[in-house]
């Protein structure tokens, strides 16, 4: 099997989900940079340099694939044509089975992102290529990315309103993956929506970081746009600034949520919970 971004966050927590579950799997990853990856070839890992946008290298890493993970792109506004790289090089190689990492309820999900999801689906379901789609929801995080500028300013600033968020831990859908991948089971044309089993709100997320830090910590709810505007003034790029506001907006209507809890079924115990993921981040 071959799991595609594996230096990411996710690939790299997907490789050590399925060496986990089973050492003895022949696990194969691709790589943009042979050096990044060089912890998980010392791990026995077969490693590939390879790159989305350069299709030769994909055809020579996808030889005798069986079953593969495309782990999303995060080159926002560039994923399609990327993806479409891999799914033709799936394609060729004869893989029996096509796991992609989605978004949340992808074929009616108001984010901005999720468009790119859904042309990614088409284009995996025009392949012919056996697939399984891994819906995942909102990794927590993404949130608790934003702790150490809440602690320090003592406020969480958002545009999510009230709207219930259902994250997980990104090793939850990591192991979710995995799952797949090894199954026995036929996982050809199955879709998982991958969520947490507890939803919270910003302000419900607030005061759980407010009662474990024992500072003091509120929600600000802001417009979309200033939203955008704070987050482009602390550093980030437009274009990632412009996905977080957007994602926050449908979040407030409940764009993140999910109570199906599909991913705690398939990983076989609960989904981390919002508490353990405060604790982690405030850990360090």
């Amino acid at each position: 099997m071959l799991v595609t971004g594996a230096t990411g966050q996710l690939g790299r927590l997907v490789i050590e989900a399925l060496l986990d579950i089973d050492p003895a799997a022949k696990i194969s990853a691709i790589a943009r940079d042979g050096k990044a990856a060089a912890a998980l070839a010392a791990r026995g890992v077969h490693v590939h340099v390879a790159d989305y946008d350069r299709p030769e290298t994909l055809d020579a890493a996808f030889a005798g694939v069986d079953r593969l993970l495309l782990i999303s792109s995060n080159d926002l506004g560039h994923r399609l044509p990327q993806h479409r790289n891999v799914i033709d090089a799936a394609r060729k190689a004869g893989v029996k089975l096509l796991a992609y990492t989605s978004v949340l309820h992808a074929d009616t999900s108001t984010l901005g992102l999720a468009e790119e999801h859904r042309q990614t689906e088409a284009a995996i379901r025009a392949s012919g290529v056996p697939f399984v789609m891994l819906r995942n929801g909102w990794y927590t995080e993404n949130y608790a990315a934003s702790i150490p500028s809440a602690l320090q300013h003592g406020a969480l600033l958002g545009s999510a309103g009230d709207g219930r968020i259902a994250s997980a831990a990104r090793a939850d859908y990591a192991v979710a993956a995995a799952k797949v991948l090894l199954s026995s089971q036929d996982q050809a044309g199955k879709i998982y929506e991958l969520a947490g089993d507890a939803s919270y709100t910003l302000s419900e997320f607030a005061a759980e970081l407010a009662r474990q830090s024992g500072k003091a910590v509120a929600y600000k709810n802001l417009p979309e746009a200033e939203f955008k505007a704070v987050l482009v003034s602390v550093g980030l790029p437009e274009g990632l600034a412009a996905l977080l506001a957007d994602s926050d907006a449908a979040a407030s209507q409940d764009a993140l949520f999910d109570d199906s809890r599909e991913l705690s079924a398939l990983i076989g115990r609960p989904t981390t919970p919002l508490t353990a993921s405060i604790a982690a981040a405030l850990a360090g």
